[in-house]
């Protein structure tokens, strides 16, 4: 983010990328005739800096995919690599042990095999014995010449495996710069249209999202779709929380995996692998792969996906609230889980045992404050630590 979108974002609150619910049909436009921001209502322009924001977690996303995928191509072209090199070494010996086997077999021809050589000895007993040393041989030449033909298919094999991932390493890193230029395409889409806005649009978007949460919030809190919302985390699930709960008030920013800055999935993931217990690096990739639950289901630790595409994960808290990196802008902070759409939640212990006394980590100061989904508020950066 810019220094001239950070200056405006700290000029009011806004939480852009709330849950997309029907606003009033009477939102009025703001004053101001003319071309851009001024003739669309405030509805309007929420709307749209939602699409926006939920476009450019999309697109991180989807970078995120590539780099991880480009992580374990790197390694594998390197495993490749270093098994080729290996191969090679064992094949230079392999061709040195079998050329000292062809200089011995020329010194020692002599036109006779070892049958007639037993026939015609005086010795048939030492003739024996050096048939027997000759058979030793024979069949240490032939080990000598199978183990050369077996590290030439394996150098010629792995030198195409070596060639293949190196290509597709290069596609990666291709892919990834073109989803780079994607992810910072949307983000400029952002702050252009909120450097068109006034400070009074800017405040307007902010209570309308304000509302737009709260309402989501008492209407997922009422309908009884969270249960008793008391079960306690597992072991693991009460590392992962306390981890989200230490990183509080880090500032978000996309393709991040800490320890300093973070996306919403490189929260949950390293939360998660700091207790222990990995998980795919993607929001996408945890709710394919995670084992789902119902939301009246909920503990301490749990996943909670957002929007139809899974493009955004925050961890559960409890009593209905997440702990989320929201978006560009904004810093790590504790919302209530309606602040976006739910998909659905993820249980990435699904085994793990409920501890049998669970006490809440302490929250510090402002852990709650600042808006949802995009924007940083009018206070200190050290208000949470």
């Amino acid at each position: 983010m810019s220094g001239k979108l950070l200056r405006l974002v700290c000029t009011a609150v806004l939480a852009a990328g709330a849950v997309l619910a029907p606003v009033p049909a009477a939102a009025a436009p703001e004053p101001g005739g003319g071309s851009g921001s001024g003739e669309r209502s405030v509805a309007e322009l929420l709307t749209e800096l939602q699409t926006l924001y939920r476009e450019a977690e999309k697109a991180t996303e989807t970078y995120n995919a590539t780099e991880e995928r480009l992580k374990r191509q790197r390694a594998e072209t390197a495993r490749l690599e270093h098994a080729l090199a290996r191969t090679r070494l064992s094949l230079h010996d392999s061709r040195g042990a079998a050329g000292r086997l062809a200089r011995q077999q020329y010194q020692s021809v002599t036109g006779l095999s070892p049958y007639v050589r037993l026939l015609l000895a005086r010795d048939p007993r030492r003739a024996l014995d050096q048939g027997h040393v000759i058979g030793r041989l024979a069949r240490e030449r032939a080990e000598t010449v199978g183990r050369l033909t077996g590290d030439e298919r394996e150098a010629d094999t792995l030198a195409r495996r070596a060639r293949k991932a190196l290509d597709t390493r290069l596609a990666l890193t291709e892919r990834r710069g073109k989803e780079r230029d994607e992810v910072r395409e949307r983000l400029r889409a952002v702050e252009e249209l909120l450097a068109s806005l006034t400070a009074e649009q800017l405040a307007a978007l902010a209570e309308l999202e304000r509302g737009n949460t709260a309402e989501a919030q008492e209407e997922l809190v009422t309908s009884g779709a969270l249960g008793s919302g008391g079960a306690p985390p597992s072991a693991a699930g009460e590392r992962a929380v306390r981890y989200a709960v230490e990183q509080l008030g880090k500032p978000y920013e996309w393709g991040a995996e800490g320890p300093d800055t973070y996306d919403c999935s490189g929260l949950t993931s390293e939360a998660w692998g700091a207790a222990g217990t990995p998980v795919p690096r993607t929001s996408q990739e945890q709710w394919a792969r995670l084992e789902r639950v119902p939301l009246d289901e909920l503990r301490p630790g749990d996943l909670v996906v957002y929007f139809p595409e899974a493009t955004h994960v925050a961890l559960y808290l409890g009593d209905g609230m997440v702990v989320q990196a929201p978006r560009p802008g904004a810093r790590i902070k504790v919302s209530p889980i309606a602040a976006n759409p739910v998909l659905g939640a993820v249980r990435p212990d699904p085994d793990g045992e409920p501890v049998r006394r669970y006490v809440p980590p302490e929250l510090p100061d402002g852990a709650t404050e600042g808006p949802d989904e995009g924007y940083a508020p009018a206070a200190p950066e050290t208000s949470i630590r």
